[in-house]
């Protein structure tokens, strides 16, 4: 979690445009080693034109965003090259980013970062996946809501009643003297049917 990670975000192959991102501590400083502009006071969610650079030699004509954090997928620096699309000019850029100290991102730990971070839930992180692999748009829907936090908020809501039940049985236990709700095997059976019925509900 201390490191800079970078990565290629689009598809590998010729296209018009790649995407570089890198994510850390350190992201603003690594690109600034390579870019032709300073972007040490570079404000949040804004687009710098310039160029990547290997010393004297311009690589390639960019467009870079800068978003800072906490505001960003990941919850830290981010900054992302728009450069143009190709193997060898994509491969060139990440490799002067991994030159100049940031680490080569391990496949899904841009979302891991955002999950350990606090971004999202594991729920939540699964759907980034499911919304990649979606091959219809019904299943892009699915995955989109899951990703706003439907799945969680349903899953936190049958938490809650399970949580009901069981305090519902201790205090039935603990306090049997007092005038609480009766709690009998009938109702506490029909409460977890109901939940079952939920949980099965979510699954399909």
């Amino acid at each position: 979690m201390e490191d800079t990670i970078a990565a290629i975000s689009t598809t590998t192959g010729v296209g018009a445009i790649s995407i570089i991102r890198l994510s850390g501590e350190e992201a603003l400083k690594i690109t600034n080693k390579v870019f032709t502009k300073d972007l040490t006071t570079a404000a949040s969610h804004t687009i710098h034109y310039g160029y990547i650079k290997d010393g004297n030699e311009k690589i390639d004509e960019v467009l870079v965003s800068v978003m800072l954090a906490p505001k960003t997928f990941s919850r830290e620096d981010v900054v992302e090259i728009n450069c143009h699309g190709g193997i060898a000019t994509t491969n060139k850029v990440l490799e002067l980013l991994l030159d100049n100290g940031a680490r080569l991102a391990e496949p899904g730990e841009f979302t891991k970062r955002a999950f350990l971070n606090g971004r999202m839930d594991l729920a939540q992180a699964e759907s980034v996946m499911d919304l990649i692999n979606s091959k219809t748009s019904r299943e892009a829907k699915a995955s989109i809501n899951q990703l706003k936090g439907g799945l969680s908020k349903e899953i936190n809501l049958i938490k809650k009643q399970l949580l009901d039940i069981m305090a519902d049985i201790e205090a039935t236990i603990d306090y049997p003297e007092y005038d609480i709700e009766n709690v009998t095997q009938k109702s506490v059976e029909k409460k977890l049917k109901s939940v079952k019925e939920e949980l099965e509900h979510l699954e399909k």
